[in-house]
């Protein structure tokens, strides 16, 4: 047989039978009638150059970790049956040996996906405790604004996350699904009582709107401000009304409290103007009041102020902003005159006076009776009791000196 009709792997038989040798021996792989045993070679050389560029790529496919570990398991199985089977030349049982190779890194990589997932069930059971904590907690709060958006969320967070073993994920879900359903109750009943409440306010706004309204054209000032007032109390505890036409009453009762105080406060700056002259006469005699202070001659005051008085009232109403300032002035002197009255008539008042002459006459025998038996302790050597008398004596005297001063007050 010449060289070309022989491999390290195979030959051809002079009946053109191919033979590709393993481990195991010889075996014919087919027949190449047609052509040179140069090109029967040739041909079950390119299926194994195939094979073995097949064999390859699954070998970096299992390596890289492209392959889950089942798939690639199956995927070597097969592969291996056609390397076994395989009707090609070359040296099969390398890539038998490459094949086999992989499966203890496909063993490692199942041990690792098991892991992996073991550690994502883990953080799934955690993350799930902690969503189901979190709605449990919404379902009892009043959150209306923010607790569905919030339980909408976790409950696609939820879907995202892997499932762990079915008794503990069903018993999960079932908290978590109780927790959503008992929000959503409770928050229906709560915008079911809103609504209630808001049609209730509707009423009564409308009322208030209307009432509002047949007060717009009062002249009452007084009595219709004091409406106005009552009226806004009651819109603000009627509470919101339906959205849709809160806005709308309010407009209505707006407009009405506008034009009663528009038309109020244009009939009082006319008052005011009218008014000015009496504030510049009230300027002028207050100038005349203020003059009496301090005050030197009771009488003269009195009489000058009753003067100024009367000349007060007959001046008239004064503009609004310039009442308490005006009946200030005026008052602070009627207060300075009132005060010196008083100071002299408590000075001169004969009931105190004589209350204060008793008071020292009595002192005075409280304090010669304490003298003498003063004299007596100290004549017997009786020193506790010349200390207690001596006290007794001190503080006398001292009252003494106080009520003689307030007599002298009294007597001028």
């Amino acid at each position: 047989m010449s060289a070309e009709q022989e491999t390290p792997w195979g030959r051809v038989a002079d009946d053109r039978t191919v033979y590709v040798r393993t481990a195991d021996g010889e075996r014919a792989v087919g027949q190449y009638p047609e052509g040179t045993p140069e090109e029967a070679l040739k041909f079950f050389t390119n299926r194994f150059e195939a094979l073995s560029f097949e064999v390859d790529l699954l070998h970096q496919r299992v390596n890289s970790g492209a392959l889950a570990p089942e798939e690639a398991a199956k995927s070597v199985k097969a592969v291996r049956d056609q390397v076994v089977d395989a009707h090609a030349v070359g040296d099969l049982d390398s890539l038998l040996a490459k094949l086999d190779a992989l499966s203890p890194v496909i063993d490692k990589q199942r041990d690792e996906r098991k892991a992996e997932r073991a550690a994502k069930v883990a953080e799934s059971k955690e993350r799930k405790d902690a969503i189901v904590a979190e709605a449990e907690k919404l379902a009892g709060s009043n959150d209306w604004r923010n607790g569905a958006n919030r339980l909408r969320d976790l409950l696609e967070e939820w879907k995202a996350l892997p499932r762990l073993e079915r008794s503990a994920d069903d018993a999960l879900w079932r908290r978590f699904s109780t927790a959503r359903t008992n929000y959503t109750r409770r928050r229906k009943a709560h915008f079911s009582e809103q609504a209630e409440r808001r049609e209730g306010a509707r009423a009564v706004k409308e009322k208030l709107a209307t009432q509002a309204e047949a007060l717009a054209d009062s002249t009452e000032w007084g009595p219709t401000a004091n409406k106005f007032r009552d009226l806004m109390r009651d819109w603000k505890a009627a509470g919101p009304a339906p959205r849709d036409v809160d806005d709308a009453l309010w407009k209505r009762f707006r407009g009405a409290q506008d034009t009663f105080f528009g038309a109020r406060d244009a009939a009082n700056a006319a008052l005011d103007a009218e008014f000015e002259a009496n504030a510049v006469v009230k300027d002028q005699i207050l100038v005349e009041a203020e003059a009496l202070l301090p005050v030197t001659d009771l009488d003269a005051a009195k009489r000058a102020f009753r003067d100024i008085a009367d000349r007060w009232d007959a001046a008239g109403k004064v503009p609004r902003g310039r009442i308490k300032e005006l009946e200030a002035r005026i008052r602070k002197v009627e207060q300075a005159i009132r005060s010196v009255e008083d100071e002299q008539w408590r000075k001169s008042d004969p009931e105190k006076s004589a209350r204060a002459d008793d008071m020292i006459g009595k002192l005075e025998t409280a304090i010669d009776e304490t003298k003498a038996k003063l004299e007596a302790a100290r004549a017997a050597g009786d020193a506790n009791k010349v200390k207690k008398l001596e006290s007794d004596l001190e503080s006398r005297q001292a009252f003494l000196e106080m009520a003689r001063k307030t007599a002298a007050d009294f007597n001028g």
